[in-house]
């Protein structure tokens, strides 16, 4: 019996291809952050990453109040995958890329680039979800929010680089 090798898979978006991007969560590595092999802990990647896709968000009209405001977006699946090392004092910075949505969920790719060697440190591709906080339970996007998700999907369409995902994550 013969065996077919697993078809070519995309690869990530090089530094200089996602420096064009907007710069979201910028800041240096702080030595609070550093774990016992110098450099930055696992646990941050994940949360400078999704301060990064927060603070994109903004501007699709999910400010960072929402929940004040009846709303939330939660995290559902990530697929995570580390690329380079940040090491203390390295600046940092995210870069996101929004794939698609739902009627009640979006998926993205967010990067944080090493920008102070230019390269692809870390990439988050996640699954999130829209929260009505009156039920904690999943709704459908407001119709202002779903129509600026569709814009941004749209423009991220149109990058020049195939985006590169798992492949285990997909809108239900």
């Amino acid at each position: 019996m013969t065996t077919q090798p697993p078809a070519a898979r995309a690869s990530h978006p090089t530094y200089d291809q996602l420096v064009g991007l907007p710069a979201y969560a910028e800041q240096p590595v702080p030595v609070a952050f550093e774990d016992v092999n110098g450099h930055l802990n696992v646990r941050h990647y994940t949360g400078i990453a999704s301060e990064g896709l927060d603070e994109s968000l903004v501007e699709l009209g999910i400010p960072q109040n929402w929940p004040a405001l009846g709303h939330a977006c939660f995290s559902a699946e990530h697929h995570l995958t580390y690329l380079s090392e940040l090491r203390t004092g390295d600046r940092m910075s995210a870069r996101v890329r929004l794939l698609g949505r739902s009627e009640r969920a979006a998926h993205a790719l967010v990067y944080l680039l090493d920008d102070t060697h230019q390269q692809v440190s870390y990439v988050m591709e996640e699954i999130f979800l829209h929260i009505s906080m009156d039920t904690r339970r999943t709704a459908p996007w407001p119709a202002d929010v779903a129509a600026n998700l569709d814009r941004r999907i749209a423009e991220d369409d149109t990058l020049p680089w195939p985006a590169a995902t798992s492949g285990c994550l997909a809108l239900r």
